[in-house]
């Protein structure tokens, strides 16, 4: 991977917006990028299946599950090569949870064909063992590298990294999940420990780039996008490792208008995303490489 120039936009129209140091896509007309990989995403949706009523105050008629689908399925219509992926908190928000105890929402994504998704502190809300029963509702992996759970029910049932491969391009996808100490009853997550979050992911992407040959390196992150503090989130992780692409994020309920681009620790570039929460925005990167595997991307955030 030679270069990466990463565009933003603003708008599911595709009204591309230049950025200093990065040219519009249009502006590559010597050699016009040869595949294109469409990554979509969402976060934090805790259990929103329906959309907010046409009363509701901040969000009216807004969201909904069957709204996503035809969104998701218009745009894998254009580009077959698409990814859906999630990045926690998929429980907890409304009755649908407390009936059903999250069976009703890995069914739903599965019928969305979701392709990896990451835990949030929430997912842990009925327990491990609530977690673990709903499992197989699940067809799609979860994915986390900083948690170790190999004292408890979900040893071997998590995996460290999946791997996907579209139209010869090699994209590899792990996950990182927020300390669950202060923020999850210890009843509820057990023995899980908790690892260094920027060490793991190094350690990760190391990984998929050496052994794995990735073209695309995506972490599916709950970690929260920005905080005053010390604690690591999703700008300090970009700035502190190298060789991710993307960051897709969660937790902190951010509202981006468009992807981040920030610098990770060799000074490239890096798109860190989140697109809100409830499912009320469904994010767009369009990732384009050419011949020489040289890499542009232009994303989006569109409005359910």
């Amino acid at each position: 991977m030679k270069r990466r120039n990463f565009i933003q936009t603003t708008t599911a129209a595709g009204i591309l917006t230049g950025v200093a140091g990065f040219p519009l896509l249009s502006s590559f007309t010597a050699a016009k990028p040869k595949k294109k990989i469409t990554i979509l995403h969402t976060n934090d949706v805790h259990s929103h299946i329906e959309p907010f009523p046409a009363s509701h105050a901040k969000y009216p008629n807004l969201g909904g599950v069957s709204r996503r689908f035809t969104l998701i399925d218009k745009i894998r219509k254009e580009n077959p090569n698409t990814l859906l992926l999630d990045a926690g908190d998929i429980f907890q928000g409304t009755p649908f949870f407390n009936f059903y105890g999250g069976e009703i929402e890995f069914k739903l994504m599965s019928k969305l064909k979701y392709d990896a998704a990451t835990l949030g502190n929430h997912d842990f809300d009925n327990g491990i063992e609530g977690l673990l029963k709903q499992l197989p509702n699940a067809e799609f992996s979860f994915v986390n590298s900083n948690y170790n759970f190999k004292n408890t029910a979900l040893n071997g049932k998590i995996k460290n990294y999946q791997v996907f491969k579209k139209e010869g391009i090699k994209i590899g996808v792990f996950g990182l999940g927020i300390e669950l100490e202060g923020l999850v009853s210890k009843k509820n997550y057990k023995e899980t420990e908790y690892l260094n979050p920027v060490e793991i992911a190094q350690e990760t992407v190391k990984t998929l780039k050496e052994n794995e040959k990735c073209d695309l390196v995506i972490c599916l992150s709950h970690l929260g996008y920005h905080y005053d503090s010390a604690k690591i989130d999703d700008l300090k992780l970009a700035s502190q490792t190298k060789n991710i692409d993307l960051i897709i994020g969660g937790h902190t309920h951010t509202f981006l208008p468009k992807p981040t681009i920030t610098k990770n620790a060799e000074d490239k570039n890096v798109l860190v995303n989140q697109v809100g929460w409830a499912g009320i925005n469904l994010g767009r990167i369009d990732f384009y490489f050419d011949e020489e595997n040289n890499i542009s991307a232009e994303g989006a955030t569109i409005l359910v």
